[in-house]
């Protein structure tokens, strides 16, 4: 990073680095994810926002352009990353792209279908600017997982698609397509420590006792890799992103512990509240509560008073 270090408001609209734990991995594991494939080419990073992702992949390829719509959010990436070699920000509308056809090998283009009503336009700008041989890396939530089955809105989604239909839109333009689901999981996880390398597997257990092979969950988001002849050979089966501080999971296991320690401490005070409610009636029992019998005077005190 360079220049201007302060942050760009975050309003829910665009995502920025400050952001933190699970939609901080969303985010950046699909650069991470793109950077191979931007290698050594010309990028168009197509409504790249805060503009951390054109720079991730700036340090890679040949030549970076990212384009926002908005101006202001152009000025401040321009601002923070405008120093880095082969990047550049343009203020642009990713539905009426100001470039020559074939202009770019790979573009870049991450939740921006959502946000739009012209999809169509979108796909047909980016399908004119992509070289022959060019590849589209394009990601989109769930519409059924996303908002459905969580009872969740977006108030920045104006058209959010299940998988069926991104596909249908996609391959009009780009018919060689393949699609990845995107979700954070907690796993466990076997690496070789040897550098060897080989094939890789995953287990899903789907109830006690029955393990099955394959991820098997509903995705939250997919990521699409499209082009119009044969995909990338070298594409990955699966793709990991994690950060060495494992900030998820470290918030997990704290908001467990402060919850683990509340309940001991609700028990505590229940525990408590029995005692005193037995106190309460044990006190208003009619042997508590009997008028006491005259004490003659002339015996002096009562026993233990």
């Amino acid at each position: 990073m360079s220049g201007e270090q302060n942050p760009l408001p975050f309003t829910g609209e665009r995502f920025t680095p400050e952001c933190v734990r699970e939609i901080w991995y969303e985010h950046w594991h699909r650069y991470a994810f793109a950077r191979p494939l931007a290698a050594g080419k010309r990028v168009l990073d197509a409504a790249c926002g805060e503009g951390y992702g054109s720079a991730l992949l700036a340090d890679v390829a040949a030549d970076v352009i990212g384009v926002d719509v908005d101006e202001a959010t152009i000025g401040h990436a321009r601002m923070r990353y405008g120093a880095k070699p082969r990047l550049r920000y343009e203020r642009a509308d990713a539905t009426n792209l100001p470039f020559a056809d074939k202009s770019f090998d790979v573009i870049v283009s991450f939740e921006t279908l959502e946000h739009l009503a012209a999809q169509e336009e979108l796909l047909a700008g980016f399908a004119r600017v992509l070289a022959d041989d060019g590849v589209l890396v394009i990601s989109s939530p769930d519409k059924r997982t996303y908002s459905e089955a969580a009872g969740f809105r977006n108030e920045f989604h104006v058209r959010e698609l299940y998988r069926e239909e991104l596909l249908a839109l996609l391959k009009p333009h780009f018919p060689h397509i393949r699609l990845y689901g995107q979700k954070l999981l907690f796993q466990s996880v076997l690496w070789t420590l040897d550098g060897a390398s080989g094939r890789s597997e995953t287990w899903t257990a789907e109830q006690e006792g029955a393990i099955a092979a394959g991820l098997g969950y509903e995705p939250i988001y997919y990521v699409a890799v499209c082009t119009r002849g044969e995909l990338p050979p070298d594409l990955p089966e699966h793709s990991f992103f994690g950060d060495r501080r494992e900030a998820v999971y470290e918030h997990y296991n704290h908001e467990i512990r402060k919850n683990m320690g509340a309940g001991a401490r609700i028990a505590e005070l229940e525990a408590e509240l029995a005692r005193l409610k037995t106190q309460v009636e044990e006190s208003r029992s009619p042997q508590a509560t009997a008028p006491r019998r005259a004490w003659p005077w002339w015996r002096g005190k009562r026993p233990n008073e």
